[in-house]
C-alpha cells in the first residue's frame, strides 16, 4: 500500500510536526539509558517525552514500545 512509504507525524509543543520514527528513537534512547534496577513504566516514559516537547499519549508510547519489541518495565528489571 502507498501508506507504507510514509510514517505518522507527532506534533511538538512548538507546533512542529516530526516523524514517529524520531519519537521511537527517543523512546529507545530513554529505555537504554534508564536505571536497570528501576526502569521507567509507560507513564514515566510519557512524562519524559512530554518534557522533551512531544505531545504524546501513554497509549501511543505503549504502541511504540511494543512495535520496538521493548518489554514492559517489570520484565526489564535486573
Amino acid at each position: 500500500e502507498l501508506k507504507s512509504f510514509f510514517s505518522e507525524g507527532i506534533k511538538k509543543k512548538d507546533g512542529q510536526i516530526v516523524s514517529s520514527n524520531v519519537v521511537k528513537n527517543e523512546l529507545k534512547d530513554l529505555v537504554y539509558s534508564e536505571d536497570k534496577s528501576n526502569p521507567y513504566n509507560d507513564e514515566q516514559l510519557t512524562i519524559k517525552l512530554n518534557k522533551l516537547g512531544y505531545i504524546i499519549a501513554r497509549r501511543t508510547i505503549t504502541k511504540y514500545r511494543e512495535f520496538l519489541k521493548i518489554p514492559v518495565s517489570r520484565l526489564r528489571k535486573i
